[in-house]
């Protein structure tokens, strides 16, 4: 059995379990990247809520684990040659957990890197936007009386959400069959019109194929679980 008892962040969230893979998380759109992908391939593994509004992320414990202070994070007790391997970024964390399975990637070279170019779209683009976007439409951004930040992100996020709706015209998914790909995008997507209140600002009933392929996702059972966990207090 592992031991990850000279791991600082097992002393704050202590592992019943140090034979799983550990998940230090919480379901934001980010989070639940990594507790879908779990979910899906059916690795086991224990989740730890890491609470973001008690600032919990910028403990040394979890700086231990992501020096950026951004959840999600794991451990994987088995990891390459067998050593634990503690890993930050939920895009990283996707590659990996298909990797080591070979679950919801192609095994192809030329479809793999055409996958991981829409993982790194999400990232890059899709995420910072859109969480922009919440930022200045509900948050505090709103009070400010300029515009032009808000506008510029409504105008971006819709473009983007463009470019998926092109992507999936003849798919049920980002790559024709489930991946990496459309775990990235589902929670942000879902966020943006249910948690950010902003299906109408971006005109999100006027496109063709991304309302119908959230439904999709969202209808799948490990979708379902994986957004709720690590399930707020």
């Amino acid at each position: 059995m592992a031991d990850l008892s000279d791991l600082p962040s097992t002393h704050r969230w202590p592992a019943r379990h140090p034979d799983r893979l550990q998940l230090s998380s919480l379901n934001t759109p980010h989070g639940v990247k990594a507790s879908i992908m779990l979910e899906e391939i059916g690795l086991p593994y224990e989740p730890h809520l890491v609470d973001i509004t008690k600032d919990e992320t910028w403990g040394p414990e979890f700086l231990s684990l992501n020096p950026n202070g951004k959840i999600p994070a794991i451990i994987d007790p088995d990891g390459p040659d067998g050593k634990p391997l503690a890993l930050f970024e939920s895009g990283a964390i996707l590659i990996y957990l298909a990797e080591k399975t070979g679950k919801l990637i192609p095994a192809d070279a030329a479809s793999r890197y055409e996958t991981l170019q829409w993982v790194m779209w999400q990232m890059g683009g899709l995420g910072p936007m859109f969480g922009q976007l919440g930022f200045f439409h509900k948050f505090a951004g709103k009070a400010i009386e300029d515009r032009r930040p808000l506008d510029r992100y409504v105008a971006e996020s819709k473009r983007l959400l463009g470019v998926l709706d092109r992507r999936l015209e003849g798919r049920d998914w980002v790559m024709g069959d489930y991946s990496i790909a459309d775990i990235a995008m589902l929670g942000w997507v879902r966020n943006l019109i249910g948690f950010y209140e902003a299906r109408e600002l971006v005109e999100f009933d006027t496109l063709k194929t991304v309302p119908a392929w959230l439904e999709r996702g969202l209808a799948r059972p490990a979708v379902q679980r994986g957004l709720e966990i690590p399930k707020r207090g």
